[in-house]
């Protein structure tokens, strides 16, 4: 026989103390004068104020950091459109326990289904959530790359994208890439594996993935690295932005019917 519920009440954890507040902020000259400012009414009011704008422009500086651009809300989304479309996974994602994991996130599937919309607002709740995040077109990140001759420039560039609590690799799939970019690739996956979490879109499966880096050594581990412990969502159906255009001309050879005398 199981046990019942305990009938104590819930307690919701303490909130940290004003001084535990005012370390946090490093705040060295109120700590100083602590015994004589503490009972003030407004210490409260200044933790807060400083609080919410070391937030405030915490965020401002990591969404500029970000490369996220503008983007369509998941509000907005057209769940009914794609003939397959796992909506409690993608919204699982949303919720960013794959990053708790350290676990990647692949979507999968034809263009103009909405993958990047999806990409940018797991990109966006990062964020919010007071991660590091970089959004980055493959061939743009790759092709950068590729071009740097450098040793110690290129060590220095990988450090980089390799430090992001979330990278978003995004359109992996739409060009061919030389064996060098497909080494890079691996070579960054390589350094986030089971320590950070990347996000990668892609418009071919991964048995195609041999056409995107064409006679490069390391597709298959570079496969393997990323899919571990991935979460893999597949998009089906035909282009969402194609409906739009035959939509739009549609209504713009309406207008033009009309306007015949």
């Amino acid at each position: 026989m199981t046990g019942s519920p305990s009938s104590e009440p819930m307690t919701t954890p303490p909130m940290p103390d004003l001084r535990q507040r005012a370390h946090a902020l490093r705040l060295p000259g109120l700590i100083a004068h602590w015994d004589e400012a503490s009972h003030a009414d407004w210490v409260p009011c200044l933790l807060s104020w400083e609080e919410d704008e070391r937030a405030r422009r915490s965020m401002e500086r990591r969404l500029r950091c970000s490369g996220l651009g503008t983007f369509k809300p998941i509000a907005d989304f057209d769940w009914h459109w794609p003939t397959r479309c796992d909506r409690p996974a993608i919204e699982e994602l949303m919720s960013l326990q794959f990053m708790t994991e350290a676990a990647n996130a692949i979507v999968v599937g034809p263009n103009g289904l909405g993958k990047s919309t999806i990409a940018r607002n797991v990109a966006y709740q990062a964020l919010i959530a007071g991660h590091t995040v970089h959004f980055a077109n493959a061939s743009a990140l790759l092709t950068s790359l590729a071009a740097i001759d450098s040793a110690s420039v290129l060590a220095r560039r990988l450090r980089y994208y390799a430090r992001f609590d979330l990278l978003c690799i995004d359109e992996v799939g739409y060009l061919s890439y030389s064996n060098r970019a497909a080494d890079l690739l691996f070579e960054l996956t390589n350094r986030r594996y089971e320590k950070k979490s990347t996000l990668v879109t892609t418009n071919k499966p991964f048995a195609e993935w041999h056409e995107v880096f064409p006679n490069a050594a390391c597709v298959v581990s570079l496969v393997d690295r990323l899919t571990h412990n991935a979460e893999v969502i597949a998009l089906e159906g035909e282009s969402y932005r194609l409906k739009e255009a035959k939509e739009r001309a549609e209504q713009r050879a309406q207008r033009r019917r009309r306007k015949k005398p």
